[in-house]
């Protein structure tokens, strides 16, 4: 009998706290090969922006492993960034997410939308440039680095909801420092449900992926925006949202509500574009993929 979807995403919880993986079914339990038929999780993403693990040696009980990014833009620095080890999960992960009412999903990997919003802040470096920018949701903050290396903004935050993803966000600041020139960077422990008046008023451009996923912080995520964006001259939060049934729309009704003008638009950059094309014909680096699930529409919201 074919296992329900609710039960392979299960398995695939099980293998990451276990840390192993057994191709064979003799406990009752989803096999790999059924485990990845359900996973969105891209194993190569967009690869807009090549990657590469640091140390290559294997080690099973290895919690964290380095990454170098190589920008795809001549005289652009490397980026290094530590994360979590792939399939690598820890029940303390699900205690803080009790505690803190905040998700895990940015300890799990550099989800393809952050990557696509990377790239289009390396491609677009003129949006930043001598402006006070914020990450929201920046899981190990790629995009957040990418435009503190190469855009010559004046400061750049770089938060999360997750107070352990933001101690990842401090290491990454820490171990790409030489880079930024004179771009002031930080890490910031910031939940939207939380009182930010002490830095209301603030920033020229907000950023943020795949955060309008949980409709249950949509309300506390437009009241952010809000708070945010300065008043003193133009302003603007920049997402890269999937649809995810409807809860990009639920979210954009939200912003509606709270004063904000948007635009979304699906054919943002050409390489990002064609990537797509292909996947929906078919990709055997990424088999799963699924318009409505992985591909980041780009919203620009402005009150």
């Amino acid at each position: 009998m074919e296992a329900k979807a609710s039960s392979l995403r299960w398995g695939i919880l099980r293998q990451a706290i276990l840390g192993r993986c057994s191709p064979q079914n003799h406990d009752g339990h989803p096999t790999s090969s059924a485990m990845k038929s359900i996973s969105r999780k891209a194993s190569q993403g967009f690869n807009l922006i090549p990657s590469h693990p640091v140390d290559d040696k294997e080690d099973s009980n290895r919690k964290d492993s380095c990454t170098c990014y190589i920008l795809p833009v001549p005289g652009a620095p490397k980026l290094f960034l530590t994360q979590r080890a792939d399939n690598v999960a820890d029940l303390s992960d699900f205690e803080n997410s009790n505690r803190y009412n905040v998700d895990n999903t940015g300890l799990v990997c550099n989800w393809p939308s952050e990557e696509v919003m990377a790239y289009f802040c390396l491609s677009h470096a003129d949006m930043f440039r001598t402006k006070r920018v914020i990450e929201l949701g920046s899981g190990y903050g790629l995009a957040g680095l990418v435009i503190a290396a190469t855009t010559e903004a004046l400061e750049v935050v770089i938060s999360d909801g997750n107070p352990q993803v933001v101690d990842y966000i401090q290491q990454n600041i820490d171990s790409n420092t030489g880079v930024f020139s004179r771009t002031k960077v930080k890490s910031m422990a910031l939940h939207w449900e939380q009182d930010i008046s002490r830095i209301s008023d603030t920033f020229d451009v907000i950023i943020a992926s795949d955060c309008t996923f949980f409709k249950e912080f949509h309300k506390g995520l437009a009241c952010t925006l809000k708070l945010l964006l300065t008043d003193n001259g133009p302003s603007e939060a920049i997402f890269f949202s999937p649809k995810r049934g409807d809860s990009l729309d639920k979210f954009l009704e939200t912003i509606q509500e709270y004063g904000f003008r948007y635009s979304v638009t699906e054919n943002y950059d050409a390489d990002v574009w064609r990537l797509h094309q292909g996947f929906m014909y078919g990709n055997e680096f990424w088999p799963t993929y699924d318009k409505d699930h992985c591909y980041p529409l780009l919203v620009r919201i402005s009150l």
